[in-house]
């Protein structure tokens, strides 16, 4: 299960790659915001290390990345004065488009291991599992954090983001006989920080707040097997032009992942 986290969700790749290492593929993959890009790439079959040149790939070029963005806004900045939205909010799918690796396909069905996205129904308040259909909006659904992400319609609802109610829904996978790892990347509380953020900066770190909160509560009820926490402390969910530092600082959490999973692995015999 990979979870919602924004850029330090880039540490799930090192999750992957110890699976790789270690010769392990995921029975099903289930992730949420930054968890279901990754997650249905590697459904897909690309590797961890794939994951990891793609990624330092895509965030080597600032001013590519930046020009990237701008052609995903819904509207511009001229419609702030004219009353006709927000310029900054992005469409998902056409992010999806312009940053997911080629080999991903159309269709969870062309995937090569099971797969499910976790979106919410903004209008019924209940949390969504997308496995079947079109990917790219399913994913899209997944990422829409409001006031960022357009909100995608699908199959007559109107998704958002997963991470309003599930951003680690692990739980889904709780089964006699499973072993069901869940990969937090949530960030921690700065209790030495005092500095005031700045308007996107705090419209992020609020959802940050909120899955950090679920995702500690969720966890105290009904934990996972294998519980891994990103542990990659000072890093937002911002950060993705530090995505190779992100990349470097979770090498550790491969040693854990292949250590914690052989021990599971041993005693289930």
């Amino acid at each position: 299960m990979l979870g919602a986290g924004g850029a330090r969700g880039l540490s799930h790749i090192a999750v992957l790659e110890a699976l790789d290492e270690l010769g392990v593929r995921p029975g099903l993959i289930v992730g949420c915001s930054i968890g279901a890009i990754i997650g249905a790439a590697y459904a897909a079959g690309l590797s961890g290390t794939d994951l990891r040149e793609h990624v330092a790939l895509t965030f080597r070029d600032r001013a590519r990345v930046i020009a990237r963005l701008l052609d995903a806004r819904v509207g511009k900045f001229t419609d702030l004065m004219r009353g006709l939205g927000n310029p900054v909010l992005i469409d998902g799918e056409r992010l999806l488009d312009l940053f997911w690796p080629q080999a991903v396909p159309d269709r969870f069905e062309e995937l090569q291991s099971p797969f499910a996205a976790i979106a919410t129904d903004y209008h019924l308040h209940a949390e969504v599992s997308l496995t079947s259909g079109p990917l790219t909006p399913a994913v899209a659904a997944s990422l829409a954090i409001p006031g960022l992400v357009r909100p995608v319609v699908l199959g007559g609802r109107v998704l958002i983001d997963g991470g309003a109610i599930n951003p680690l829904p692990y739980d889904r996978l709780l089964a006699p006989g499973r072993i069901v790892m869940a990969v937090d990347t949530s960030a921690p509380a700065t209790i030495s920080d005092t500095r005031v953020p700045e308007p996107l900066e705090a419209m992020v770190g609020v959802s940050q707040i909120l899955t950090r909160t679920i995702v500690q509560r969720m966890i105290e009820r009904h934990p996972p097997d294998i519980l891994i926490r990103a542990g990659i402390d000072g890093y937002g969910g911002l950060d993705f032009f530090r995505a190779r530092a992100i990349l470097d600082a979770s090498e550790p959490l491969k040693d854990e992942v292949k250590r914690r999973l052989s021990q599971a692995l041993e005693r289930q015999g």
